[in-house]
């Protein structure tokens, strides 16, 4: 039975789990879309009542009645690198392909339909709430006037963005930003600004769930630091306990989520509560397990290589 990556060549965060189930015995394929069609072969059939797939990378073949699981962890966009991309080309590619794995009966890590969901930062808020998690007040907002009067309620107040960073050539990145009252808030009507009462932190906490395992560690903010993100503090991530209040929330978080792997960020504030943030449905690790040594690539692998769930569990949400 055979573990299946999707994400791109350049991953060294998979990379690290890959030598965890090759160590263990475990078969993997490894395959970004971007290489379909191309370097990658896919062959789906459904006739007389029934349904094979068919995957081969690299001169490697996988069947989907020997797919094991499924990590969705930095994939590509389908095509991508074709002869010949396009926008039809892509949209024909990625219904092949994650129709055919749809198909099959596997674990997904995380199922794309509950992914897709939970990148939705309104949303996580939501959830974060119904959790029980200590989530800062927020506004998303197009309105102008609504984004001075939250200002004006919260006083010292960041902007961020909920989607990242934007795609294109160059690069941008968008850090968190303190404002004011004094803030020219006209822009907003001109695309939604995410607004959020400013946390005076005292730690950055990464939190890591695999399945039911947790890993969190923490690192020492510095002087006035807002975005956790940019910026040395001249402090190394630490492990440390995982609150039982944050357990229980982060478990109901997963839970009404669907998510089998999560990424979450916390402010520690200087009474010690952890401020939710936000959760990363495929957030990166390879950086805390090398500064902690926390073992969550074994987990991850681990969780990978255990049994396929049933036709009938994989049409379940999740």
């Amino acid at each position: 039975m055979t573990v299946l990556i999707l994400t791109s060549e350049e991953d060294v965060t998979a990379d690290l789990v890959v030598a965890r189930l090759h160590g263990t015995g475990t078969p993997v394929l490894r395959l970004d879309p971007a290489d379909l069609p191309g370097k990658a072969v896919l062959s789906a059939d459904y006739a007389h009542g029934d349904f094979d797939g068919h995957l081969s990378v690299n001169g490697h073949v996988l069947s989907m009645g020997g797919l094991r699981s499924i990590w969705v962890r930095r994939p590509g966009e389908p095509a991508a690198h074709a002869a010949d991309p396009s926008p039809w080309l892509t949209a024909e590619t990625r219904q092949a392909l994650y129709g055919m794995l749809h198909s099959a009966a596997a674990r997904w890590m995380n199922h794309p339909r509950n992914a897709d969901q939970a990148r939705l930062k309104p949303w996580q808020l939501r959830v974060a709430h119904l959790s029980g998690f200590a989530v800062p007040p927020t506004v998303f907002t197009t309105a102008p006037r609504l984004a001075r009067e939250f200002v004006e309620e919260y006083r010292d107040v960041v902007v961020k963005s909920a989607s990242g960073p934007p795609p294109g050539d160059p690069a941008l990145t968008l850090p968190t930003t303190l404002i004011g009252p004094d803030t020219d808030f006209s822009a907003v009507a001109a695309g939604p600004a995410l607004l959020q009462k400013y946390v005076p932190k005292r730690a950055d906490i990464r939190l890591t769930c695999v399945g039911s395992r947790l890993f969190a560690a923490r690192k020492t903010a510095g002087p006035d630091q807002v975005d956790g993100r940019f910026g040395e503090t001249g402090h190394a991530w630490e492990p440390v306990p995982v609150p039982e209040r944050i357990g229980k929330a982060v478990h109901e978080y997963v839970t009404l989520a669907g998510l089998a792997y999560a990424a979450f960020d916390f402010a520690e504030d200087w009474d010690g509560i952890w401020w939710f943030l936000e959760c990363n449905q495929g957030g990166q690790f390879g950086f805390v397990e090398l500064e902690t040594g926390q073992p969550i690539a074994a987990e991850v692998a681990l969780w990978l290589a255990q049994h396929r769930a049933d036709r009938r569990a994989s049409d379940r949400r999740g």
